[in-house]
């Protein structure tokens, strides 16, 4: 069995640090064979926060791969987040997107953030043509008979939760990904952990959301989800700082 450990929203700088060493301490315990970051690794991507993200990530000491949220483009300062919206990612920069050698899993990634969109809210999340068609190069890529997971930072598609994502162009790249191929899309964002399955552009695709270990929480306790996967079939299991025990995240149909 492959065991995937997905978690989000750390965002270093606001991070709950009760939450960060409980995982810490599940990870060393654990060793799952990978752990997928689907962003906001920072809070306002400052150097130090990247630093501290970086220094995290490299002492779970398991692969790591790693999303970019919209809390990692510089906030303060409009000329970097214009111009040099990634050059604080640097310290990460190996990580992102990184490529993990798993046994019939492929996992894709996806850019759903933006240095600038037409509305005031540039926190929500937008696909554009080109990232799409990038995923699904990817995807065709990936070798046959492998699970397909795409990993971004935005759910393309709401999930009632108390956060929104927005995101612009989610709805026809979750169509086009289900068409594609993509058994799910893992995201982040909402800070609430979720599992709904769709059936969309001819295929069906399922869209799994993370929770958050900052103290930025909503519905949920800080919680990551882990993703169990055998015989090409995979379960979601919630796991939360509570005292609840750990239980199978459950599943929604869309509709």
């Amino acid at each position: 069995m492959i065991r995937l450990f997905h978690v989000s929203d750390v965002h270093f700088g606001r991070e709950d640090k009760a939450a960060v060493a409980w995982f810490d301490g599940l990870v060393r315990a654990e060793k799952p064979d990978a752990v997928i970051m689907t962003g906001d690794l920072t809070m306002r991507a400052r150097s130090h926060e990247f630093a501290a993200g970086l220094e995290w990530l490299k002492g779970l000491d398991v692969p790591v791969t790693v999303e970019v949220g919209n809390h990692d483009l510089p906030y303060f300062n409009p000329f970097a987040r214009f111009f040099h919206p990634y050059h604080r990612i640097n310290a990460i920069e190996q990580l992102i997107e990184k490529p993990l050698d798993l046994p019939g899993v492929a996992i894709v990634p996806l850019v759903t953030t933006r240095r600038f969109q037409w509305r005031l809210n540039w926190a929500k999340g937008y696909v554009s043509h080109r990232s799409l068609q990038e995923t699904l190069t990817l995807i065709e890529a990936a070798p046959k008979g492998a699970l397909v997971f795409v990993a971004c930072h935005h759910p393309l598609i709401e999930a009632r939760t108390q956060a929104t994502a927005s995101t612009r162009g989610g709805a026809e790249a979750l169509a086009a990904l289900a068409a594609a191929g993509a058994d799910a899309v893992l995201t982040g964002h909402v800070h609430d952990p979720f599992d709904v399955a769709h059936e969309i552009g001819g295929g069906k695709v399922r869209m799994i959301g993370a929770g958050t270990l900052s103290r930025r929480t909503r519905a949920t306790p800080p919680s990551f989800n882990e993703i169990r996967i055998a015989a090409g079939r995979f379960d979601v299991m919630l796991r939360t700082s509570s005292a609840e025990p750990d239980a199978a995240l459950p599943k929604e149909s869309a509709g």
